[in-house]
C-alpha cells in the first residue's frame, strides 16, 4: 500500500530521515579525514518512507544507502562540499559510484547494473554509463518529491496519464460490474491480472474501474491509447514509469481504446507488470486471455432514477422524465451534464423539461449528423391527411413508440424474448402521397430527431462494406432514439432474384442484414418504397407496420389545399372545391402552391387563381402530364 501521508508521520518520517543523512554526513566526514574519527553506529529509527521505496523496489540496503546519498545532495547544503572533499576532487561536488563503494556499508558492484533496480526503475540517473565508476549519480526528480512528501507526477508523464477523481456512488448495474472487479482483483494470485472492461458505456466502464480501484485504496492512473509510443525504446521507458509510479502510489493503469486505437497497444501490454484495465475492446494481435466484462449503459429504470436525482425539485413531471427514459439513452455522467445545463437554463427561464429535451436532443445527435440528413420536423397531426386507417396505424405506430420502455422493460416482454423489439414500419406509396410528411409528423409528436438516410449513399460495391456502413450507422443513433427514415429504397429491397453470383448472393445478405439491424433498433425506422409490389412478400412479415399512402380523392386534396397556404400569404378568394378537381397528389400540390406564390410575389399582387392555374401548367409540363379541361375548369 501507498507510504502513510498523514501530519503525524509526515514530521516522524522527517525526523528519522534527518537522523539517516546525519549518519551519512558521518560517514562521509570520516571518509574525508581519512577514518579518523571511527564509524558511527546507524540510527535505529529508519525513514519510513525509504524503506517503503526499498520494498517496493527490492533494494539491498547498500542500494538504499545509495539512494539516500544522492538524495543527501538535494537535501543538505554541505553534501556537495563533503563528497568534493571525500573525492580529493574540488570539481567533484556529486556522488559517484567510486565514492558510494568506498565510503557506504554492504557495498556491491552489481548495484548499478542496468537490470538492477536503481536503475531498471530509473531511481537514480548515471550521467555516462560508459564511466560507471566516474560518472555523477543523482537522484530522480519525482523519486525525490516522493520522499520529502510533495505528490507530482513525473514530467515525462505529464499530459500523457491523468489521475481519475474517485467514484463514490455507481448506477446498481454498475456497482456490481466494480464488486465483480473487486472480486476478481482480491482472489486472483497474479498480481498483474489484466482485464478489460467493453460495451456501450465507455464513461461508465471508466468509473466502474475508477470504483473497483477505490474499493481497493488503489489510484486510477488513465492513459489513452494513442498516447502509446510508436518508438521502442520510448514505449519501453512510458512502460517502466508507469509500473514505477504505480509501486510509488499504489495504483492501477486504465487504458482507454474507445477514443482511438494503436497498433502499438499489444506490444506495450507485454511489457506492464501491473493491474491493468482495458477499457473498450481487447486488441486482435494481443494473444493473451482477458478477462471480459461487458458495461452497458444503465437501464430504463435506473437511468429514470439518475434523473430524479440530477434535476432534484425540477424532476416532478414523471411522465416527462418517462419519455426521456425511452426516447434516449444515455449514460450516467451524460444524464447528470444535461441536467446540469438545463438547470442553468432553468435559471435563465427557460421551462426544465423543455430544456432538458432539447438538450437531450442536441447532446444525442453525436456522429448521426456526418452520416444522414437532419430533418426539423414542423408538420402536426392536423397537416397529415389520409384516410382513418391510415392514420389510425400511424398512431399506433407513435404509441408504440411512447410506451415501449413501459411494455418492454417494466412489464418484462424484453426479459422474455429479445428479438424483435425494434419498431419498424414500411411506407409505401406514390411520390407526394405523404410519406415523408408522415415521418416528420412521427417525429416531431415524440419529441425526436427524424433523420433521413441516402440508401445509395450507403449501398457499396464492395463486399461487406454496406454492412459496415449500415452498423455505424445504427451504432450512432442508438443513443438519440431517432426516428430513421430510409427513404426511396427500391433500389435496395427489389424482389429478390435467382442467386447467378457471388454479388445476387450478397444483395440478398445487405438486405437481410438491414431488416434484422431495424429490428435490434431502439428506435423508429421508416422504410418507404413507391412500389409495395416490388418488394419480396417475405420481407413483409420482418416489418411491425405497414401503411399504404393511397392517392388523395377529391375530399382529400380540398383538405390540403385549405392547408397549404400560411396566414401571413395575402390572397384573393379561393375556390377550393375547384381546386381539388385537379388529379395531383399531395407533394405536387405543395409545389403548384409555392411556385403560384412567387408568380405572386414577382407581380406584386396577392395570390389568387390565375397564379394557381399558371403554376399547375408549369407543374403538369414539368412531369410530361397534360391537363384537362375538366380539371381546370372554372378556375378563371
Amino acid at each position: 500500500m501507498n507510504a502513510p501521508t498523514e501530519p503525524n508521520w509526515i514530521e516522524s518520517n522527517r525526523q528519522a530521515l534527518s537522523g539517516e543523512l546525519n549518519w551519512l554526513r558521518h560517514l562521509l566526514e570520516n571518509a574525508a579525514h581519512g577514518g579518523v574519527d571511527g564509524v558511527m553506529e546507524k540510527p535505529e529509527a529508519t525513514a519510513a518512507i525509504l524503506d517503503f521505496v526499498a520494498g517496493q523496489f527490492q533494494l539491498s540496503d547498500f542500494e538504499r544507502a545509495l539512494l539516500l546519498l544522492c538524495a543527501g545532495v538535494e537535501l543538505e547544503a554541505d553534501f556537495a562540499h563533503l563528497c568534493a572533499v571525500a573525492q580529493d576532487d574540488a570539481r567533484s561536488d556529486y556522488p559517484t559510484f567510486s565514492l558510494a563503494l568506498a565510503v557506504l556499508p554492504g557495498a556491491h558492484w552489481s548495484a548499478l547494473s542496468p537490470q538492477a533496480p536503481l536503475r531498471y526503475w530509473h531511481l537514480l540517473n548515471l550521467d555516462d554509463p560508459s564511466r560507471i565508476s566516474i560518472s555523477r549519480l543523482s537522484i530522480d526528480e519525482r523519486l525525490l518529491h516522493f520522499l520529502v512528501g510533495v505528490q507530482s507526477f513525473d514530467t515525462r508523464l505529464e499530459g500523457v496519464i491523468r489521475a481519475l477523481p474517485a467514484i463514490e456512488r455507481l448506477p446498481p448495474s454498475q456497482q456490481d460490474h466494480a464488486d465483480h472487479l473487486y472480486r476478481i482483483w482480491t482472489s486472483s494470485s497474479k498480481p498483474t491480472l489484466a482485464i478489460t472492461l467493453n460495451g456501450t458505456d465507455a464513461p461508465g466502464a471508466q468509473a466502474v474501474a475508477a470504483r473497483a480501484c477505490a474499493m481497493l485504496a488503489l489510484y486510477p492512473l488513465l492513459l489513452r491509447a494513442d498516447a502509446i509510443p510508436a518508438n521502442a525504446e520510448e514505449r519501453e521507458l512510458l512502460a517502466r514509469l508507469l509500473q514505477r509510479e504505480c509501486r510509488l502510489i499504489s495504483a492501477a493503469v486504465l487504458i482507454d481504446t474507445h477514443v482511438a486505437a494503436s497498433p502499438h497497444l499489444p506490444p506495450f501490454l507485454e511489457q506492464l507488470a501491473c493491474l491493468v484495465v482495458l477499457l473498450g475492446d481487447k486488441p486482435e494481435a494481443y494473444a493473451h486471455h482477458l478477462i471480459t466484462l461487458t458495461v452497458n449503459k444503465p437501464p430504463p429504470q435506473e437511468q429514470l432514477d439518475i434523473w430524479r436525482e440530477a434535476l432534484g425539485d425540477d424532476a416532478s413531471d414523471v411522465t416527462a422524465l418517462r419519455a426521456l427514459t425511452s426516447n434516449f439513452d444515455f449514460s450516467c455522467a451524460d444524464i447528470r451534464a444535461i441536467a446540469d445545463e438545463a438547470l442553468i437554463e432553468t435559471q435563465a427561464g427557460a421551462a426544465c423539461h423543455a430544456a432538458v429535451g432539447d438538450i437531450a436532443r442536441r447532446s444525442a445527435r453525436g456522429g448521426l449528423e456526418h452520416l444522414a440528413q437532419r430533418i426539423e420536423p414542423h408538420a402536426s397531426w392536423d397537416d397529415l391527411i389520409l384516410p382513418s386507417a391510415q392514420l389510425t396505424i400511424l398512431r399506433g405506430i407513435a404509441r408504440q413508440v411512447r410506451h415501449r420502455v413501459t411494455v418492454y422493460e417494466h412489464w418484462g416482454f424484453a426479459a422474455q424474448n429479445g428479438r424483435g423489439l425494434g419498431i419498424s414500419a414500411l411506407f409505401t406509396g406514390d411520390s407526394g402521397t405523404g410519406k415523408t410528411l408522415a415521418a416528420e409528423v412521427l417525429a416531431g409528436g415524440l419529441g425526436l430527431d427524424l433523420y433521413r438516410i441516402d440508401l445509395s449513399a450507403v449501398v457499396s460495391k464492395y463486399i461487406g462494406e454496406t454492412e459496415k456502413n449500415l452498423e455505424r450507422l445504427f451504432n450512432a443513433a442508438e443513443t438519440s432514439g431517432a426516428v430513421l427514415l430510409f427513404d426511396e429504397a427500391d433500389a435496395l429491397f427489389g424482389k429478390r432474384s435467382e442467386v447467378k453470383d457471388s454479388r445476387d448472393r450478397y444483395a440478398n445478405i445487405e438486405v437481410s442484414y438491414l431488416l434484422q439491424r431495424m429490428e435490434t433498433y431502439r428506435g423508429l425506422a421508416i422504410l418507404t418504397s413507391n412500389f409495395k409490389t416490388a418488394l419480396d412478400t417475405a420481407f413483409h412479415r420482418r416489418f411491425r407496420f405497414i401503411v399504404n399512402f393511397t392517392f388523395p380523392d377529391v375530399t382529400q386534396r380540398e383538405a390540403i389545399w385549405k392547408r397549404m397556404f400560411p396566414k401571413a400569404m395575402p390572397s384573393q378568394t379561393l375556390n377550393y372545391p375547384k381546386l381539388a378537381q385537379l388529379s395531383v397528389s399531395g407533394g405536387t400540390i405543395r409545389n403548384i402552391a409555392l411556385n403560384a406564390a412567387f408568380l405572386a410575389a414577382d407581380a406584386g399582387e396577392s395570390l389568387g387563381m390565375s397564379h394557381l392555374l399558371h403554376a399547375a401548367k408549369g407543374e403538369s409540363s414539368k412531369l410530361e402530364r397534360p391537363l384537362s379541361d375538366a380539371e381546370t375548369r372554372g378556375w378563371l
